[in-house]
């Protein structure tokens, strides 16, 4: 079992609390609203999604989990987040079960055994990371039954995206999963100069350009954590057109510092009509 490392920090430890956090997520002026349904004929292939503390990002993620709710259940979510702290010199998926504060959030143990056999299955590398962590709440908000395949990408690199890539698309193959790339974009710049740079990055995105997203953050010094798990899952969606694209920052959420924020992006990705 995987225990939490941020709860009580980016989130309520409390189950009650957090019901109610995640639930102020959804009724914010930054969100859609709280689901109405759930859907029954499943077209969302890949997301994008923020990590930081709800207070900071939860509005806008909850967009995100507001669609994949109204989409409908795919048989398992593959959260793809990158590594903050260094625990593996390669990317890693843990076929662990996650411990959150509403219980158990169970992997689903089939797809974690194919991936671990190009990808090493290990989860002393994802003790301390919150990228896929913070995602958890939320989809077993919407999806109390949630089955989840955790990969955190150490190595970000071109060639290490299209690796991982590669082994999720042939260890997926047969199954119903989405795709979710967790990520923060600008960190500590001026509000201005956030919306400008990650601007950048999401016409890369709306273009399904994952090699041009990858010259803007080199040729602009954006400081988006999670490029590469954004670039393995438009890989992984290259039959896909990105939708709802939607970019907020701390400022908007917190309403403190536009000179140091950090900016968040959401998106979803549907097949081509």
């Amino acid at each position: 079992m995987r225990f939490p490392a941020v709860s009580g920090k980016f989130y309520p430890s409390d189950p009650v609390d957090l019901k109610d956090s995640i639930e102020a997520c959804f009724d914010h002026p930054l969100a859609s609203g709280r689901p109405v349904r759930t859907g029954d004929e499943r077209s969302i292939r890949g997301a994008i999604v923020p990590h930081a503390g709800y207070m900071a990002s939860g509005a806008n993620a909850s967009n995100i989990y507001r669609m994949l709710k109204e989409d409908g259940r795919p048989e398992a979510y593959v959260v793809i987040g990158p590594d903050h702290y260094g625990m593996s010199p390669f990317n890693t998926v843990c076929s662990d079960d996650f411990m959150t504060p509403f219980g158990p959030c169970r992997t689903d143990k089939e797809l974690c055994s194919r991936l671990s056999e190009t990808i090493p299955d290990i989860p002393e590398a994802h003790r301390y990371e919150h990228s896929i962590e913070v995602q958890l709440p939320f989809l077993q908000y919407i999806d109390p039954d949630a089955r989840i395949v955790p990969v955190m990408m150490s190595d970000q690199s071109p060639k290490a995206a299209m690796v991982l890539a590669d082994a999720l698309r042939k260890a997926c193959e047969g199954r119903d999963v989405v795709y979710i790339a967790s990520t923060d974009m600008s960190h500590y710049i001026p509000k201005a100069e956030a919306e400008r740079r990650d601007g950048l990055v999401l016409d890369r995105i709306r273009d399904m350009d994952w090699k041009g997203m990858y010259r803007e953050i080199a040729d602009n010094s954006i400081t988006m954590c999670g490029y590469g798990p954004t670039a393995v899952m438009m890989m992984l969606c290259d039959n896909c057109s990105p939708e709802s694209i939607k970019h907020t920052d701390s400022f908007d959420s917190l309403g403190i510092n536009r000179d140091s924020v950090v900016g968040y992006a959401t998106a979803v990705l549907r097949p081509r009509d």
